[in-house]
């Protein structure tokens, strides 16, 4: 199982005093040398965290795999295809919103986000749908031409305190990614991860790569980048 690092909270950080610092870019060798398989942040449209001068000086020194996080928005679109990441994840956006709210609507948007993926994959990039364990849509996912899916664990998260409503998440998930692999779809999860909550999700078979940023960039101000990172790797299971 792979881990990727959101970064975009180093950003947070750097926006709220509109300071040049701290700066992501920096963040991108530390996160490697402790042993994560990627690095991962998200171009909004209103560009309140990562910015385009981001975005393409991170593509420029990630060793590993680049993923991006986008709308359908042409401009960003334009942009990340100009970038060429290894992977864009396709999220909904709303204006205003704290941190994504929920997963894409691949049916009621579905020609709209058929003709991004199109536009996307034609330069090259694998191209993930950030969408709802729902076992049913993964038919769709495919047939709208996604490489991969990655489930909103946010509703098992946000459960991780009470066992029964916990363990109907993890089914959830676990009927979700099956129905994935079957259709061909590569797994990943991510959303509100965290060092409290991972045990559960490492029992939903098929994933392949867990998105994790927030709680990763939180623990990382008491005790650092690299120690953050390591931890959530060990949490994982692999050696470092």
């Amino acid at each position: 199982m792979r881990l990727g690092v959101n970064i975009d909270h180093i950003a947070t950080l750097r926006s709220q005093r509109g300071t040049p610092y701290p700066d992501p870019v920096d963040a991108v060798p530390i996160v490697e040398l402790a042993g994560a398989d990627g690095i991962t942040c998200h171009i909004r449209i209103d560009r309140r965290h990562i910015t385009e001068r981001d975005v393409r000086l991170i593509r420029e020194i990630t060793k590993t795999s680049l993923n991006i996080e986008l709308c359908t928005d042409p401009d960003i679109v334009s942009f990340v295809c100009g970038v060429k990441p290894n992977h864009a994840c396709l999220v909904p956006e709303r204006e205003g919103e704290q941190t994504t709210e929920g997963g894409l609507d691949i049916l009621t948007h579905r020609e709209e986000i058929k003709k991004t993926i199109g536009v996307l994959k034609d330069a090259g990039i694998q191209v993930t749908l950030f969408i709802e364990p729902n076992e049913s849509i993964m038919e769709t996912a495919k047939q709208l031409g996604a490489d991969a899916i990655e489930l909103n664990t946010k509703a098992y998260c946000e459960a991780s305190d009470n066992p029964l409503d916990n363990g109907r998440e993890i089914e959830k998930l676990k009927r979700a990614s099956i129905a994935a692999y079957e259709v061909g779809l590569e797994v990943h999860a991510g959303h509100s991860l965290g060092y409290h909550n991972l045990k559960g999700i490492l029992s939903v078979p098929y994933i392949v790569e867990l998105n994790i940023g927030h709680s990763i960039i939180s623990r990382a101000v008491f005790t650092g980048l690299e120690e953050a990172v390591k931890r959530m790797l060990k949490l994982m299971g692999k050696n470092i």
